[in-house]
């Protein structure tokens, strides 16, 4: 069974923010939650990089360690998914979270937090029919998985640099990228750019 992963080309990453806007508009996320954002490092200064980060679906999620009531658990794929009529807002997945995945919404008074919300890795909630009506009942989304597509992020992404799907594909595609990429007068164009014949 293939297990689903996500990773992110920071030489690739342009900060054009299509993933988090896809994601937003696909699955109705509710106002002042991204499921994924663009973090720029180093910004202004020599190596600047910027990366899309969402839930990682983690192999080991310290998410659904610490939940006390189990509302969040692992796909058969590896997708860790959020039951929001089980959470009772406590905010641990949150803490527990490396990325900042699981959110509050932040739309409400202040002190009163209501359920998290997280990436669903476009494979819908916990429901199994996948109903229209049970899809936009809990802002889980349609499960574009079980249509044979990738997470809408991950098709919008001009540059490729955010990769999804089965983790075993999405390193050999990553190794690949570096490989050929190189570095120094190794680098992809190299040759090109200096005049150089091959095997100089």
């Amino acid at each position: 069974m293939a297990r689903m992963k996500f990773l992110c080309d920071a030489e690739r990453c342009i900060n054009c923010n299509a993933c988090t806007t896809a994601c937003k508009n696909e699955h109705d996320v509710p106002w002042g939650i991204n499921r994924r954002r663009v973090v720029t490092l180093n910004e202004g200064k020599p190596g600047e990089r910027s990366i899309s980060v969402a839930c990682m679906h983690c192999s080991d999620a310290p998410c659904i360690a610490v939940c006390p009531v189990d509302c969040i658990y692992q796909t058969e794929q590896g997708v860790v998914l959020h039951n929001k009529d089980l959470c009772i807002g406590c905010g641990y997945c949150f803490y527990a979270c490396p990325f900042g995945a699981p959110q509050y919404p932040q739309a409400s008074n202040f002190g009163s937090r209501g359920k998290m919300d997280k990436c669903t890795f476009c494979s819908g909630g916990p429901e199994t029919s996948h109903r229209p009506e049970e899809v936009s009942k809990g802002g889980y989304g349609r499960n574009r998985l079980a249509e044979g597509k990738l997470p809408l992020c991950a098709e919008m992404c001009s540059t490729k640099a955010l990769l999804a799907g089965d983790g075993d594909e999405v390193s050999n595609i990553y190794r690949e990228r570096a490989l050929v990429r190189g570095f120094g007068s190794g680098a992809w164009g190299w040759g090109q750019a200096y005049q150089m014949k091959s095997g100089s």
